[in-house]
């Protein structure tokens, strides 16, 4: 109803309208209705303020309750992904992959970017029917079980990802300035016990949530400078959802490695490979031998010893997205310089045995 009658608080020329009709002494009788009501109206004393803060006492409440599980989104998502070691090997084991499958091309890059995590899948089999993330996913199964269930430690990202936290800044600073009003209504009106009682029950209510908006504002931009994001140009919509797809992705794959598994291990006679004896990995049209089995050294340890060339620092982050253009770009090099022949590559797409490491 305050933010109705808001429309009709009498503008200066309306005033001054009303201000001639009294001048000359004329009955209110000869005005209509909404007239009439419109001077009444106009008697009020300070009336556009008292009506803007009555219409922000009023509409406080509801503000905080929707505020609040936005910024707590924000919190949590934050930093559960910071604070996540899983998650940090998870990554370590992608970036290891990546520089192995690049190390005789450009050297090894120091990091990646997130959006790289969608292209784990376009890395395809030379059956077509497993990924890089598949085989990934198949590494970690069995060499790092421990971090199968790195996304328990990821929280709230679905609902993080839906907040704008530029809005939610300004939703804040606009309470910050209703409540600066109120008070200096209050300073007019120290008698009123409405006034007085809403600033006791709900000014430390604002100071907790002005606390945790300051709060979410140093946690997220930690947690994209932590993975070596722009927090100004990466808004929470751009960056949790990343995560949300690789955890998605992720699951599926590793539903599908385990139906795989349990399908090979019934039909033993008809399978070409199984899940620990992945097949090449390759691109859209090349492709790339990968690691062969260890079954007693570390993975990654091995992965680091085969990268005898320095660190790459070029003008942009070495990411995985460079290794597969250059992988569909170019054909693959072997260790001596040369290329492949085309007898070699038609070979290649013979069946692979189960007693030759890849």
């Amino acid at each position: 109803f305050l933010e109705q009658l808001e429309r009709f608080i009498p503008s200066d020329y309306e005033l001054k309208l009303i201000q001639n009709f009294e001048r000359e002494g004329r009955s209110l009788a000869e005005l209509s209705e909404e007239d009439r009501f419109m001077v009444a109206f106009s008697k009020i004393p300070r009336l556009s303020q008292r009506i803007s803060t009555m219409t922000f006492m009023g509409s406080f409440s509801e503000s905080i309750q929707l505020l609040q599980p936005q910024l707590n989104a924000i919190l949590a998502a934050s930093m559960s992904i910071k604070s996540s070691s899983k998650l940090k090997k998870i990554l370590e084991i992608i970036l290891a992959f990546g520089n192995y499958m690049n190390s005789g091309k450009r050297g090894s890059a120091y990091g990646f970017r997130l959006q790289s995590l969608d292209l784990l899948l376009d890395m395809k089999s030379t059956d077509r029917k497993q990924t890089l993330l598949h085989f990934i996913i198949s590494i970690i199964q069995e060499k790092y079980p421990q971090l199968q269930n790195f996304h328990t430690e990821l929280h709230f990202l679905d609902k993080a990802a839906l907040v704008s936290l530029d809005s939610i800044i300004a939703d804040v600073r606009s309470l910050e300035k209703g409540m600066e009003m109120v008070r200096k209504e209050f300073q007019q009106h120290k008698d009123s016990v409405v006034l007085a009682d809403f600033l006791s029950k709900n000014g430390s209510v604002l100071d907790s949530v002005l606390k945790d908006s300051k709060t979410a504002q140093e946690v997220y931009h930690s947690a994209v400078e932590y993975l070596g994001e722009n927090p100004k140009a990466t808004p929470p919509s751009a960056f949790f959802p990343v995560f949300a797809r690789f955890i998605k992705a992720y699951k599926l794959a590793e539903q599908e490695n385990t139906q795989r598994k349990k399908h090979f291990s019934e039909n033993e006679d008809s399978a070409d490979f199984a899940v620990s004896e992945p097949p090449m990995i390759m691109s859209v049209t090349h492709k790339v031998p990968m690691l062969p089995r260890l079954p007693q050294m570390d993975l990654i340890a091995e992965l680091k010893r085969r990268q005898v060339s320095p660190l790459v620092r070029e003008g942009k982050d070495g990411a995985i997205e460079d290794i597969i253009t250059d992988l569909r770009n170019q054909p693959y090099i072997r260790a001596d310089g040369g290329r492949r022949s085309a007898k070699w590559k038609a070979a290649q797409q013979l069946p692979v045995s189960s007693d030759i490491s890849l």
